[in-house]
């Protein structure tokens, strides 16, 4: 047995990673995993993982948590609620966006949310730019200083009025991003259509949460994903379409990647366990709590988002946690009333259900791999946004970021998450695991029962490029 004093040992862990699926114990210093093996020595702690899996903390690389809002709404997580939320879901990394509003600076927005975080995280955290006001300045100064601080990635719109950009002012910031080696998201919906839906659906009177989806067809995410994809070709810069929802926009994707274009793809899981449905069979007001963008499709559809996770069209699998409450005045009521879906706000709450819904009807649902699981929670994340191998791995030299799984049969029920949020769009969903322990660094901040974290030791994390697919010489992989 080697002779070696650790900060803290688990032991007899099944341990898995995005290649592989081992048994091993993890030795921790630092905060860090400085040794894989058998028998490792002792430790000034231990846990025994008992023969459960073991997997690296979640990498949540789309969530929003307390972004301005225009009065009276606003978000029910801060940054103190919702990384709480997130360790005790497995998730030890998160992803929010600083959003710039037309006329702000774009570095305005960055110190804005520094303020918003600092003190309150409890795991670490990191930002994406979200660009809506791409003046000269902001191409030319700030967002090429700010990629160099380590803001390597950013979200451009299609779509929302006060966010959307036009096709040329799409090219001035894909062009920033190819130049400086940045990682670009865009949210793909047709602005022009929905709005022409819209209007239509107003004045025969259906103004009712569920007219939210007959107002974003798949269409309109088809659309916007072709011309995303055929901007970026013509920039030759890699992009990535977030929150992917239907069959459409996939076989826009499959056709790109068919070409030899970049186009990386994310999805979440309103779209695996939500359907159009949810927002209402009828004109009740309850469909509003399911209400996002884009919407959730039907069954079948269903069907096409797991096949895209298990056969590697997807890449990453993330929250998108936009958490509004259902009852008071500043969420999904505005201003304490039922208003027409137009105005109600977009988002569901995920942040603490992301991992345990995908290992339970993913893995223990034997639809994908647990080493799927791993690339599209943890390590691509990682990758994509800078952060592997420090993130979503698990190797001598990356934080011990660790979640030890319990397998057993639960009901989820919103009473028992950790959110400010006053419902989950997944309540009474029969569940098949839990995370059973969170470490963050080394230290445990959920243990199955009890959360441990403290407000203001998750560190802000400065990012590298993108690691997903190094861009060939003379242009595309």
């Amino acid at each position: 047995m080697i002779d070696t004093a650790f900060d803290l040992v688990i032991r007899h862990a099944r341990i898995a990673t995005a290649s592989d699926t081992f048994s091993a114990d993890i030795g921790i210093t630092g905060g860090r995993i400085v040794q894989l093996g058998t028998n490792l020595g002792a430790g000034k702690k231990k846990i025994d993982a008992a023969g459960r899996t073991v997997t690296p903390g979640g990498v949540d690389a789309h969530c929003h948590l307390d972004q301005p809002m225009a009065p009276p709404v606003r978000m029910a997580d801060d940054f103190n609620t919702g990384t709480r939320a997130a360790a005790c879901g497995g998730t030890t990394t998160v992803i929010s966006f600083a959003a710039q509003e037309k006329g702000q600076s774009l570095r305005a927005a960055v110190d804005d949310y520094h303020r918003r975080a600092d003190g309150r995280a409890h795991i670490d955290y990191s930002f994406h730019l979200i660009v809506s006001d791409p003046t000269a300045q902001v191409l030319t100064e700030e967002l090429p200083a700010l990629i160099a601080e380590g803001y390597t990635s950013f979200k451009i719109y299609m779509t929302y009025d006060d966010l959307k950009l036009d096709d040329g002012q799409i090219l001035d910031v894909l062009d920033v991003a190819r130049q400086h080696g940045a990682m670009a998201m865009i949210h793909a919906e047709n602005a022009d259509c929905i709005e022409w839906l819209t209007r239509r659906l107003e004045a025969g009177g259906r103004t009712a949460p569920r007219f939210h989806a007959h107002a974003r067809p798949m269409l309109v995410e088809r659309e916007a994903t072709h011309r995303a994809i055929a901007l970026a070709e013509l920039v030759d810069v890699p992009i990535l379409i977030v929150h992917v929802s239907g069959r459409e926009a996939i076989e826009q994707i499959r056709w790109a990647r068919s070409h030899g274009l970049q186009v990386f793809a994310e999805t979440c899981p309103q779209y695996l366990f939500l359907t159009a449905e949810d927002l209402g069979i009828d004109d009740s007001y309850q469909g509003a709590r399911c209400i996002c963008s884009p919407p959730p499709r039907d069954k079948a559809n269903q069907e096409i988002i797991w096949n895209g996770l298990n056969d590697g069209l997807f890449t990453l699998f993330s929250s998108d946690h936009a958490p509004f409450n259902y009852d008071g005045s500043e969420g999904k009521k505005p201003g304490g009333s039922e208003v027409e879906f137009r105005h109600i706000p977009n988002g569901l709450a995920g942040i603490e259900t992301r991992m345990a819904l995908l290992y339970s009807e993913g893995v223990l649902g034997g639809r994908i791999t647990l080493q799927k699981f791993v690339e599209l929670t943890a390590t691509n994340p990682a990758k994509a946004y800078g952060l592997h191998p420090r993130k979503g791995t698990i190797a001598i030299g990356s934080d011990a970021d660790l979640v030890i799984w319990d397998e057993r049969d639960l009901v989820l029920r919103n009473t028992q998450l950790h959110h400010a949020v006053d419902h989950t769009p997944y309540e009474g969903m029969a569940l098949k695991a839990w995370p059973g322990l969170t470490l963050s660094r080394g230290e445990v901040v959920w243990d199955g029962q009890e959360f441990h974290g403290r407000a203001g030791s998750g560190q802000f994390l400065s990012r590298g490029a993108p690691s997903l697919m190094p861009r060939q010489p003379g242009g595309r992989a």
